[in-house]
């Protein structure tokens, strides 16, 4: 998937990604002032199967990166010439990286048991999801990425296929893992991978959920260590958001976690490991409980979760985020009508403030693979979470703006998180977690000499 001639670091030349999602999806419909919730699902159902089937089925492809046209070409392609390279990773193993792309490939790997909010669909129906993130690696991060779709039997048959394939990458990143499988599985494949292995829908959900959680709060006035925290969900997601959270300041105490029987407290028989670690002393039990007087609610768990008057229970100038995709826990509409007060983020392009992982999973590889970093670890991720709510406090690049389609972009309560297609994104987070990595000790290599400057 390289561009012959194209440096590693630089960044995609074409047309912004927005842009020709919207050409895409407008197909008929002139693409200015286009709104995703203008079209019918019947349109976009059929704008969505055509961009992925036509003019070639599929989002991604193979390309050479070195010449091939003559009988020298070939010579040094093949046999003889890959003898050579052959011979020098044989007698110093890390030369794979001079003389392969290993260094600059990674591996998308799902067994597709939850994709999407779709659910346990299977492999085969996970391969679009999968070629998207290689589509997203690429187009942000200039990183390769294949995807790989793993059928198994039990949890460590998966384990153990991603684990003899691994060293054929320079990270791996792992999606749609049902939990709580997914918690084993990256922490297994973690202590046998001398590679970064990353599950984007834990710790990337969790990086750009803190990002913007704590704008969101600088803009209300409010500090992290003190707010009342409420999630719904329990899931993989929910569990790493809050992890994150803490490591950034948050007091456990103060957080209330939800599942379908309601609030996660020390009284309930019914908990995993990994729920009990928020199973919180009170007498809370159910949602409105939990919200009364809360100053943060967070949703990933699935849509109308949330009650439009269920947030006259919260606190003054409360922070929602709604993130169930594709529909939210509550419509922004909704939420505004009942409180004017309030700071909302989604997980949808077609609202403000979306939550979305692509502002960080392709950078925090990026910066991961180009020191060769061991693991992606909390200082890398908290490194990440700094470096994009920084970005958002500052003037927004016209062309970025062209992208969004809007003619202002400012910090504040519409404007607390960055838009993907932001320039800034690429050099300024890799960097971050490039020097985390360093700093922290996971780096095999020192940072390249001038890395991401222009």
């Amino acid at each position: 998937m390289k561009s012959i001639g194209m440096p590693r670091q630089a960044l995609y030349n074409g047309p912004p990604f927005a842009l020709t999602l919207a050409k895409v999806l407008a197909n008929n419909i002139k693409p200015t002032g286009l709104s995703l919730r203008t079209l019918t699902m019947s349109d976009f159902r059929k704008a969505a199967l055509d961009y992925h089937a036509k003019p070639t089925p599929g989002k991604i492809g193979i390309e050479i990166t070195k010449p091939a046209e003559t009988v020298k070409d070939l010579a040094l392609a093949y046999s003889p010439g890959v003898a050579e390279p052959v011979r020098e990773i044989a007698e110093d193993i890390d030369n794979v990286y001079k003389y392969t792309g290993k260094g600059n490939l990674v591996a998308v790997i799902t067994n597709g048991t939850a994709i999407l909010g779709l659910g346990n669909l299977g492999p085969m129906a996970s391969k679009p999801v999968m070629e998207g993130k290689a589509l997203l690696f690429k187009r942000f991060a200039n990183l390769d990425s294949i995807d790989i779709e793993v059928t198994h039997r039990t949890t460590e048959d998966f384990i153990n296929t991603v684990a003899n394939i691994a060293d054929t990458f320079g990270g791996i990143n792992l999606e749609d893992i049902k939990s709580p499988e997914c918690f084993e599985i990256e922490k297994e494949l973690i202590k046998r991978c001398n590679i970064p292995v990353f599950h984007d829908d834990q710790h990337g959900t969790a990086i750009v959920t803190a990002a913007g959680l704590l704008n969101a709060l600088e803009i209300q006035g409010k500090d992290i260590r003190k707010v009342t925290i409420v999630c719904m969900g329990a899931g993989a997601a929910a569990i790493a958001c809050m992890e994150l959270l803490i490591k950034c300041g948050a007091k456990r105490e103060y957080i209330y976690m939800l599942d379908t029987k309601g609030v996660i407290h020390t009284r309930r028989e019914d908990l995993n490991k990994y729920k009990t670690l928020f199973a919180n002393n009170t007498d809370k039990r159910t949602l409105e409980d939990a919200l009364d007087g809360a100053d943060v609610f967070i949703g990933v768990s699935g849509p109308d979760a949330l009650p439009p008057q269920a947030l006259k229970l919260m606190a003054d100038k409360p922070v929602i985020f709604a993130c169930s995709n594709p529909d939210p826990e509550i419509k922004p509409e909704l939420a505004h009508a009942e409180r004017k007060d309030i700071i909302m983020a989604t997980g949808r392009s077609d609202y403000p403030n979306q939550v979305n992982n692509v502002l960080c999973f392709p950078f925090i590889f990026r910066g991961a693979l180009d020191v060769r970093a061991s693991v992606i670890n909390d200082e890398m991720k908290i490194a990440a979470v700094h470096a994009i709510r920084a970005i958002a406090k500052e003037p927004v690049p016209a062309e970025v703006l062209q992208a969004a389609q809007v003619t202002k972009l400012e910090f504040g309560a519409e404007y607390i998180i960055p838009k993907p297609m932001d320039p800034r994104l690429l050099p300024r987070v890799a960097k971050a977690v490039a020097d985390a990595a360093v700093a922290s000790g996971v780096a095999r290599i020192p940072m390249p000499k001038h890395y991401m400057e222009s």
